[in-house]
């Protein structure tokens, strides 16, 4: 019902008494206001309207519904580190939405906000070592530990550089005759400067005079690619690095599927590729295929318990079946079908190529192996064997006898780089 000479409340509509001043379902005034509603413009050509210091909730709810959609499609889209980002907003933003929806069926329309902030901390005294604001009585950096001498600037120390320790080993197995794997760990260097390591694992396919010619001219490719690309220029962020990274695996797409082409005995071979540039703080990967990458650490990594995790997704039907919980990962272990892939170089003029980026901590080991090796050595196993074995040759050359003892019926490559 209506009150007679009643008028409508300006933000959620709900009937407002004659004189009355404020709304008795929101709390918004009922006064007109004079300067309009303000629109904040967000992404995507939405926008949320702001009047009187509130807010429509059903206006939220649109926005971080929009929200939820797009991180699913990111879900889809995303391997390794990625996926998880992706399937952490999804899971907040759920929560929001809880929220906002307990909200609307308990009558609210709106949400009030306040203009008055909290004064933000001031740090006007700048670190002469490491540039982070300190407070300005402070004597020193609350970051590094540098002494703020008043009236002198201190002389830049160089942080003591991190050590890579690098290993990797290739062998044919107990049964293939031929070890159609290639692999390639070592510096990188454009002209006179150093750029990092390089790590690569190639697994190819196609039998005798075909596999193994794949993943060498893959990796020798790859490896020509990125040497002139470096030459040219320096990548200044990740993006930057994924696109070179992807340019350079389809360089050796293109060579792979250019020579499978014109000779008849190679037709249809192909092969894997998983390849890691190690800087001084981050690994920058690119991928294609089931070769894999993981990170280990003793301490654990990226804020869970386990002490490694997977970093690139394997791009077998298996591996899909596996995402949407069709098959269990202990069932495609065994699965018949476990080496089918949906995604490989060689097989199409272009691929699809993975890239990510990973920061990388004192302790901290990166692992490339191909799936010889994961076929008969669990992935806790593996982090197990590489953190507890001194020396990196030493347990390349354990997960190899591992495997073989296991059965080794396929080529087996794994490296190993860990940061001192």
């Amino acid at each position: 019902m209506t009150l007679q000479g009643s008028s409508a409340c300006p933000i959620c509509g709900a009937p407002l008494a004659p004189g009355a001043r404020f709304c008795v379902r929101c709390g918004a005034s009922a006064v007109p206001s004079t300067a309009g509603a303000d629109e904040i413009a967000l992404p995507g050509g939405q926008g949320v309207h702001l009047s009187a210091g509130a807010l429509s909730l059903r206006e939220l709810l649109a926005v971080v519904e929009s929200g939820v959609f797009y991180w699913r499609q990111r879900l889809e889209q995303a391997d390794g580190v990625a996926r998880e980002q992706a399937a952490a907003a999804i899971k907040d933003l759920s929560q929001i939405l809880d929220h906002l929806a307990v909200q609307i069926a308990q009558g609210r329309e709106t949400i009030c906000i306040t203009g008055h902030l909290p004064p933000q901390r001031r740090a006007p005294r700048p670190c002469p070592l490491c540039g982070r604001g300190n407070r300005q009585a402070a004597r020193y950096c609350m970051a590094c530990g540098a002494p703020l001498h008043s009236g002198r600037r201190a002389e830049p120390r160089s942080l003591p550089p991190r050590r890579l320790a690098v290993a990797a080993r290739t062998d044919r197995g107990v049964t293939r005759p031929v070890n159609e794997d290639t692999i390639y760990a070592g510096e990188f260097t454009a002209g006179a400067s150093r750029i990092g390591t390089l790590l690569v694992v190639a697994d190819g396919m196609g039998g005798h005079q075909a596999g193994d010619v794949a993943s060498s001219l893959a990796v020798a490719t790859l490896k020509q690619a990125l040497t002139d690309a470096l030459n040219a220029s320096l990548p200044q962020d990740d993006q930057a690095w994924h696109a070179l990274l992807r340019a350079a695996v389809q360089e050796a797409n293109r060579q792979v599927y250019a020579q499978a082409r014109a000779d008849a005995a190679r037709r249809g071979m192909g092969t894997t590729l998983t390849v890691a540039v190690v800087t001084e703080t981050r690994a920058h990967l690119a991928h294609v295929g089931d070769s894999r990458a993981y990170l280990l650490n003793p301490a654990g990594v990226i804020g869970e318990g386990s002490i490694w995790t997977q970093l690139t997704v394997d791009h077998t039907l298996v591996a899909r079946l596996v995402d949407i919980g069709q098959l269990t990962p202990e069932q495609a272990r065994v699965h018949p079908q476990r080496h089918m892939l949906y995604r490989s170089l060689g097989s199409d003029p272009l691929t699809e190529v993975d890239a990510l980026s990973q920061a990388l901590a004192a302790g901290d080991v990166l692992v490339l192996c191909s799936d010889g090796l994961v076929n008969y050595v669990e992935d806790g196993e593996l982090a197990r064997i590489v953190l507890e074995t001194p020396g990196e040759d030493r347990a390349c050359e354990r997960l190899i006898a591992l495997a073989n003892e296991r059965g080794g019926q396929d080529n087996i490559s794994v490296a190993i780089a860990r940061v001192k």
